[in-house]
């Protein structure tokens, strides 16, 4: 489905040697820069990852997680889980000693060992031509010698002040007199460069053994973390094979437990039994029943997704045809019906992706969860820490409970797509819960609604909040005034984002916001589409 030229809009890029899209300009012409240089797909989505922990702050770093796919033509795609670990001596009982019941984001039983930066060594020394010396040099020169702040980090940034005071590492490198940086300063982060530096000399372990990680470990222990130098040195990630969903003859491949991506599957196994083809796009039945069988499979990730050594269900249980039939059949597509308790079978990140000219396509996501994680950010190396153990819940009885050395449940998903064993299209969203609802919207428009790949991005969305549904407004979005006719026999709240000055729901839709980004990013390369969701346009294509 073309779009109409007459209205305001977006075309796909179109490009021949070779493609990247992420959330900030910079990175992605350091991606582009990375393949001119020879480098491969590999090469420059790690470059790009790297600058945008520099360039991004609030949303990623070093101190966080990172999760990627990568396929080669001819070979199996490649998986890596790059989550980090609690510590050897944490465990749900020692929490409900001291009173604790859930851990919050700001608690300090939330930070998990740092799993990118052997993520991004891993997924090089697999399928790069770089080492992480040259990887990192362009996020070293952003850090030292500057960056300039976009308008929509000057925001999120400006957001978080009352965090970033509250530590006095975040306040010596991410407050400036006090406050936060407004739109075009020039930020530099000389500490963090030069803690870049160390890496490309030393190697990934000098991160997780020596200084680095000494500094990180007294940093956390001082507020009460069971995190030690033993669970740094330890730690590895996993290469990892992905699983797989077919929707309507594309097969959707993405990471398996402890990420969400079974999530995604489980909703387009869903979403397979109605003829979504035959309802109106931006109208209000279709999103009835893909926010209907969203509920229903989040409600599986949030019963069964735990680190799989701890999972009591398998995989392919999960993933069952019948058992998503089963889901499909409790939904009234009149009105919103209560959750079972628990289905069973018989937040922030920044996303990038790059193809080359080899068609070597490359779907890569880091995180620090929350903005500027935890709000912890050490001293001297001036890395700011995750807060990625609040996905832990403390209940013994759960697979996701709190304990030695398990990984949380996580919420980054890269995802690839493919039609007739051909890779074609390399794809996330960033947002943290709303990621798989995300991949889910972008393949149900270009498959049931025959958009492409710039208008599936571009489209609405719409997602829940608890009780609440979330959509989008604006003039290309959902028909809300159907939608509030609808509302009384559908059961729950109806929340218009905005964020004008004088906007009533503008408050109210901050929470919402930070999972259901406004929409960005558009690729297309040689019959391999490369899409990222987040926020604003990070598309270039190589001449």
């Amino acid at each position: 489905m073309s779009r109409d030229f007459q209205l305001p809009g977006r075309s796909p890029v179109i490009a021949c040697e070779g493609m990247a899209a992420c959330s900030h300009p910079l990175a992605s012409l350091a991606a582009i820069e990375t393949l001119r240089a020879g480098g491969n797909a590999t090469d420059a989505a790690v470059t790009a990852v790297a600058v945008l922990c520099v360039v991004e702050p609030q949303m990623t770093g070093i101190g966080g997680d990172c999760f990627g796919m990568v396929s080669v033509p001819g070979q199996p795609v490649w998986g890596y889980n790059g989550s980090g670990r609690a510590g050897a001596r944490a465990s749900t009982e020692a929490l409900i000693a001291q009173g604790i019941h859930a851990i919050a984001p700001n608690s300090i039983h939330a930070v998990t060992v740092p799993g990118a930066v052997d993520a991004w060594a891993a997924i090089l020394k697999a399928h790069g031509r770089f080492g992480l010396d040259r990887a990192l040099a362009p996020a070293i020169r952003y850090a030292g010698e500057g960056f300039p702040v976009a308008a929509r980090i000057a925001w999120d940034w400006a957001q978080e002040v009352n965090k970033l005071a509250a530590d006095a590492g975040a306040v010596r490198h991410f407050l400036f007199d006090g406050r936060a940086p407004t739109e075009g300063d020039v930020v530099k982060l000389p500490a963090l460069a030069q803690t870049l530096r160390t890496i490309a000399t030393q190697g990934p372990r000098a991160f997780y053994e020596g200084a680095i990680a000494e500094e990180i470990v007294v940093t956390v222990a001082a507020r009460g973390s069971f995190l030690a130098a033993e669970d740094f040195a330890q730690h590895r990630g996993e290469a990892v094979a992905p699983i797989a969903g077919n929707y309507r003859g594309l097969d959707v491949l993405e990471l398996p437990p402890n990420g969400q991506g079974l999530t995604a599957l489980v909703l387009l196994n869903i979403l397979e039994r109605f003829d979504l083809g035959a309802l109106d796009p931006n109208g209000p039945d279709r999103f009835h029943i893909a926010l209907e069988a969203a509920r229903m499979a989040y409600a599986v990730r949030d019963t069964h997704i735990a680190d799989p050594a701890f999972m009591r269900t398998p995989v392919p249980a999960l993933l069952d045809k019948q058992f998503a039939a089963e889901l499909a059949g409790r939904i009234d597509r009149t009105r919103r019906v209560p959750l079972p308790a628990a289905p069973s079978p018989g937040s922030d990140t920044v996303y990038v992706t790059v193809v080359d000219r080899d068609r070597m396509a490359v779907s890569l996501i880091n995180t620090l969860y929350s903005h500027f994680g935890v709000g912890i950010c050490t001293m001297e190396s001036g890395i700011t820490l995750t807060n990625r153990g609040a996905c832990f819940l403390v209940d013994p009885d759960h697979p996701n409970t709190f304990g030695p050395r398990k990984r949380p449940m996580h919420t980054i998903i890269p995802a690839l797509a493919f039609s007739d064993g051909r890779c074609n299209m390399a794809f996330g969203v960033m947002g943290a819960h709303y990621q798989p609802m995300g991949h889910v919207q972008i393949v149900t428009n270009m498959i049931d609604h025959g958009m492409d790949v710039q208008a599936a991005i571009d489209a609405p969305r719409a997602f829940f909040v608890g009780d609440e549904t979330v959509v989008e407004r604006g003039p290309a979005g959902i028909d809300r005034r159907r939608a509030e006719r609808a509302r009384p026999r559908r059961g729950g709240r109806l929340l218009a984002l905005g964020r004008r000055a004088g906007d009533p729901h503008r408050l109210a839709a901050r929470r919402a916001d930070r999972r259901l980004r406004s929409a960005q990013g558009r690729l297309r390369f040689g019959g391999i589409r490369a899409l990222t969701s987040g926020r604003p346009s990070a598309a270039h294509p190589r001449a």
